[in-house]
């Protein structure tokens, strides 16, 4: 089942191709953001892991047990930055953990295979 978008894919593709160039303003930044968040919930649905990206965006992702009350057991959190490099593939899920940049904790809250995104991926230009 596909989520339900709150992003438009082309203006968070085009909001990740501004911040790969260095150009993106706050704004564009919280869009690549949620984008990327919804990719995500996209390419692995489920709701055993969320993913936290304050103040930007939140999403559940990955099959497994659900949790319905409190804090999940299974929680990723992470800054925009940090965030938007995890999924461009510019930093490593191990490098993110290891510099205490990621926050990860459950079992299941390791989200290295799926990293980095298809979509952040540069279309070649025409």
């Amino acid at each position: 089942m596909a989520i339900k978008r709150k992003t438009e894919p082309a203006a968070g593709r085009a909001a990740v191709t501004a911040w790969l160039d260095g150009e993106a303003d706050r704004r564009q930044i919280t869009t690549a953001v949620r984008f990327t968040l919804e990719e995500l919930a996209d390419v692995t649905p489920g709701h055993a892991v969320e993913v936290r990206v304050p103040p930007a965006g939140a999403v559940q992702c990955v099959e497994g047990p659900q949790h319905t009350r409190g804090t999940p057991p299974n929680v990723i959190e992470t800054d925009p930055q940090t965030w938007l490099e995890l999924v461009t593939g510019q930093l490593s899920w191990d490098e993110g953990v290891a510099q205490g940049r990621v926050l990860a904790s459950g079992e299941r809250a390791n989200i290295a295979q799926w990293l980095p995104l298809q979509a952040t991926r540069r279309r070649p230009s025409a």
